[in-house]
C-alpha cells in the first residue's frame, strides 16, 4: 500500500506554498493584473494555477515545518521579493502617467482631470490617454509573457532556499524612482519645450502689445498647439516604450542578481 511521511507531505506542500506567495504578491502589484478592475479572486486563482504549473520546474524548496517561525520568515520574503518586481513593472506605466501629468499642467490642462478605472485616483485626461496607450501597446508586444517568464526566471536568479532581497538591492528599487521621473521628461520633453516656446511668445506679444487681451487668445492657443504637438509627439511613443520595457525587464533581473550573490 501506498503511504506518504510526514516530511514527504511537507516537501509537497512547501513545493508549491512557498512560490505561491512570490507569485500571488507579484500578481498584486503588478499592472494589468493587479488593477482594481481584475478582483482579487480572480488573481488569486490565477497565482494558483500558475503555482501548480512550474512548480515542478522549479529549484528544490527548504525542507520548513509550515507552523515555525522559520515558515514565517520566508514567507513575508517571498512576498517582499514579488512585491518589488511587480513594482518594479508598475513604474514603467507611472512613468506615462507622470509624462502626461507634466505635459497637461504646461499645456492648462491640469483642470481636465478624471478618475482613473484601474487604480481609483484622479489623472488629467493627457495620462488616462497614455496609461491605455502602453497597456494596449505593451500586450501587442506580449510583454506580459515577458512579465511572467522573468517572474519565473527568478526562482533561478535567486532561489528560495537563498533567502531574501538585501539592502543593496532595496536601494537599487528605490533608486528607480528617479529614473521614472527622468523617463517621463524624456517623454514628454519636446511637447512641453514647444508649448514653453508658445507661452514665451505670448509674452513677448503681450510686452510689445499692451493693449491686446492675450488672456482670451493665449489659452486657447495654447491649448490647441500643445494637442498638435502631442499628436505629432504619439508616433515616438512604440520607440520610446520598447526601450523603457527592455530596461525594465533588465533591471529586474540585475536586482535580483544583487541579492544572490555572496
Amino acid at each position: 500500500m501506498f503511504e506518504l511521511t510526514e516530511q514527504q507531505i511537507g516537501a509537497m506542500i512547501g513545493s508549491h506554498l512557498w512560490p505561491l506567495f512570490r507569485i500571488s504578491s507579484f500578481m498584486m502589484t503588478a499592472p494589468i493584473l493587479g488593477t482594481q478592475i481584475v478582483p482579487a479572486r480572480i488573481r488569486l486563482l490565477l497565482a494558483l494555477m500558475m503555482t501548480i504549473v512550474v512548480a515542478p520546474a522549479l529549484p528544490d524548496v527548504p525542507q520548513i515545518d509550515p507552523l515555525s517561525l522559520g515558515a514565517v520568515t520566508l514567507i513575508f520574503h517571498q512576498v517582499f521579493i514579488g512585491l518589488a518586481m511587480g513594482f518594479a513593472v508598475l513604474m514603467l506605466f507611472q512613468l506615462f502617467v507622470v509624462a502626461g501629468q507634466m505635459l497637461a499642467m504646461q499645456m492648462g490642462l491640469g483642470f481636465a482631470a478624471m478618475v482613473d478605472p484601474t487604480n481609483g485616483i484622479s489623472v488629467t485626461a493627457l495620462s488616462q490617454f497614455y496609461l491605455m496607450l502602453v497597456t494596449l501597446l505593451f500586450l501587442a508586444m506580449n510583454g506580459h509573457l515577458v512579465m511572467f517568464e522573468t517572474l519565473i526566471e527568478s526562482f533561478t536568479i535567486l532561489p528560495i532556499s537563498e533567502g531574501a532581497m538585501d539592502g543593496l538591492s532595496w536601494w537599487y528599487l528605490a533608486s528607480r524612482i528617479s529614473w521614472m521621473f527622468a523617463g517621463a521628461l524624456v517623454v514628454a520633453l519636446p511637447a512641453v519645450t514647444s508649448v514653453f516656446i508658445v507661452n514665451i511668445s505670448f509674452g513677448v506679444m503681450t510686452r510689445a502689445a499692451p493693449q491686446m487681451n492675450i488672456f482670451s487668445i493665449g489659452f486657447p492657443l495654447t491649448v490647441l498647439f500643445g494637442l498638435l504637438v502631442f499628436w505629432i509627439s504619439v508616433g515616438n511613443i512604440i520607440p520610446q516604450f520598447t526601450g523603457f520595457s527592455e530596461n525594465t525587464f533588465e533591471f529586474m533581473r540585475a536586482m535580483l542578481l544583487v541579492s544572490s550573490q555572496p
